[in-house]
């Protein structure tokens, strides 16, 4: 996999901390399920408080994209990781304008396809994938040139960024997680949705366990708010980490 940590505009990348190492970047680190609001709600949080934003799964979804794109077998660990080889990824930081490259190709928009949500399980189940790509987004914050950065994803409060200090599991019932993401998909109803969340959940949670908090890690119910109260109650969460 190429080594595409530095977005953009951004300053080349300081040495990269381990897991185990303080970031000298605030993190503002973010987990929870797919439709449970956390890539909107974190981008407007980075906004209020002036810092990157950093959505993990477009990388594997990016990833998804460039092997589905080269007719890979997604079910195939060795044949994810032969696709690696040439995987070119790069990222906006800036929560204003946001966009995903492979390559000389703007894929924002396809990696939110079907095709490609359906072959993202097969791509981040790969330990070795996960292993280089959970070491790019630490480069990636180190090297923003950023006070701080809001990463979301999956494993960023256990495994990306475990001392953070800031951590938040932000989560919603099921069926209002279905009916979110169902309103952001033209044509597809909520019970397909709903379906096809559990599905993901199912496989995802084989990998990363991303539906409970670890120790120390805030939870976050929007199950009964709106958008601006769950961004209230993150930056709420914010606050009394001592982030500013």
């Amino acid at each position: 996999m190429t080594d595409l940590s530095t977005p953009a505009g951004a300053t080349p990348p300081a040495p990269t901390p381990s897991s185990g190492e303080t970031s000298p970047v605030t993190i503002v680190a973010v987990d929870g399920p797919a439709g449970s609001g956390k890539s909107s709600v974190s981008k407007e949080v980075a906004r209020r408080l002036g810092f990157g934003y950093l959505d993990t799964g477009a990388a594997y979804r990016a990833l998804a994209w460039h092997a589905v794109e080269r007719g890979v077998d997604t079910s195939d660990s060795a044949a994810v990781l032969d696709a690696t080889g040439d995987f070119e990824y790069a990222i906006s930081l800036d929560p204003d304008r946001y966009w995903v490259r492979v390559g000389d190709v703007d894929v924002t928009d396809a990696i939110r396809q079907t095709r490609v949500t359906e072959a993202v399980s097969g791509v981040a189940r790969v330990p070795a994938v996960r292993q280089s790509v959970n070491a790019m987004f630490r480069a990636m914050v180190v090297g923003s040139g950023r006070v701080g950065v809001v990463v979301e994803g999956r494993d960023i409060t256990t495994v990306v960024a475990p001392d953070a200090p800031v951590r938040i599991l932000l989560t919603a019932a099921p069926e209002v997680r279905a009916a979110r993401r169902s309103a952001e998909l033209t044509g597809d109803d909520t019970a397909a949705v709903a379906d096809a969340l559990r599905r993901r959940d199912c496989a995802d949670s084989k990998v990363v366990d991303f539906l409970t908090a670890a120790e120390g890690v805030t939870v976050v119910d929007s199950t009964e708010l709106d958008f601006e109260q769950t961004v209230d109650a993150v930056l709420g969460v914010v606050a009394e980490g001592g982030v500013r």
